[in-house]
């Protein structure tokens, strides 16, 4: 047992947080600056973000951390700054959970390398399996309660990710992966693929997170449910779909809408819950409001495309819905 595992039986669902890249531009970051970098050059502000969703009711908040790999830092020439950053992430993150009055983890996220695993690409698995490693072994060192793979999209790299946090760590550790491609991930992989194999392999938790619409994220959700027995299972949307507004990004899913999902979730099997692109606080707010039953389930349906089963799938596996093309938890 873990304190994640403890936690989660005490309370039944756990309310995760919300984006953090759009937090943070919101906060001042520009674009083409490496967001983790704040973690030392602007800690407050960072813990700042944490707390807004700590006290929105968030029980489980991500670090600052999800380009926090060599690779990713690389493209900012901070490659040699791993261990750094990444404790700094955590220790963002702690602020805002050990000040509240109820227990709130750090899950350390660890998002995709940026390269291909071969033959597709560069990397090798050992290579990606060191990186992954390197990150979550100061990921630890930070203070992090457990460890969260996020927006990944073929197995070969969440397993590399998997094996090299057990490697490093003896944290818990959670995948969600990113269907935004006709109902399935970039690689072509499904939830039922997913769930299944994650779930042999022991993993603390598999969903799904990011993704190109709610539809196929709550269909992923049922999905991994079906497939990986007693495993956790979480789900992580974005806030509708990205529309821009002349020079300006938006999402077009309110706080109502995503509170609406988040029950809908949680039916499909759902026991961790929050979102990603282009939520806030106010999302999250409301989300656990309402699966705390303190106000009423808005009254909006399911978006056209939701599926609960394999038998409403067509033999293509194309589903309705629009690819967003974003990969980081803005």
């Amino acid at each position: 047992m873990s304190i994640f595992s403890d936690l989660l039986e005490a309370r039944g669902h756990l309310i995760l947080d919300g984006a953090m890249g759009t937090q943070l531009f919101d906060a001042g970051l520009t674009a083409g600056d490496a967001p983790e970098l704040w973690n030392l050059d602007h800690p407050e502000k960072v813990s700042d973000i944490h707390r807004s969703y700590v006290t929105a009711g968030s029980d489980i908040v991500l670090t600052n951390t999800f380009g926090g790999n060599r690779h990713r830092l690389k493209l900012h020439n901070l490659q040699e700054r791993v261990a750094e950053i990444n404790a700094a992430g955590v220790r963002c993150a702690r602020v805002a959970a050990d000040n509240s009055d109820r227990t709130v983890l750090v899950a350390g996220s660890m998002g995709p390398t940026g390269e291909l695993i071969a033959p597709l690409g560069a990397l090798s698995e050992a290579d990606t399996e060191a990186a992954f490693a390197e990150q979550a072994e100061a990921l630890e060192a930070g203070g992090a309660d457990l460890i969260w793979i996020e927006t990944l999209s073929d197995l070969p790299a969440v397993e590399a990710a998997l094996r090299g946090a057990r490697r490093a760590t003896g944290l818990p550790v959670v995948a969600t992966l990113s269907f935004d491609t006709a109902g399935r991930t970039m690689m072509g992989l499904t939830g039922t693929e997913a769930g299944q194999r994650l779930a042999e392999l022991g993993i603390d938790g598999v969903g799904a997170n990011c993704g190109a619409n709610l539809a196929d994220t709550e269909a992923a959700v049922a999905d991994i449910r079906a497939a990986a027995g007693e495993t956790p299972v979480a789900s992580k949307a974005n806030a509708g779909i990205p529309v821009w507004k002349g020079s300006e990004l938006s999402y077009d899913g309110t706080p109502e809408v995503l509170a609406a999902h988040a029950c809908r979730a949680r039916d499909a099997g759902a026991n961790l819950i929050g979102a990603c692109c282009g939520s806030t606080p106010a999302h999250i707010s409301m989300m656990a409001d309402v699966l705390a039953g303190r106000i009423p389930v808005p009254d909006i349906g399911p978006p056209e495309g939701t599926r609960v089963d394999d038998a409403a799938i067509d033999p293509d596996h194309h589903r309705s819905g629009r690819r967003s093309g974003r990969r980081r938890r803005a």
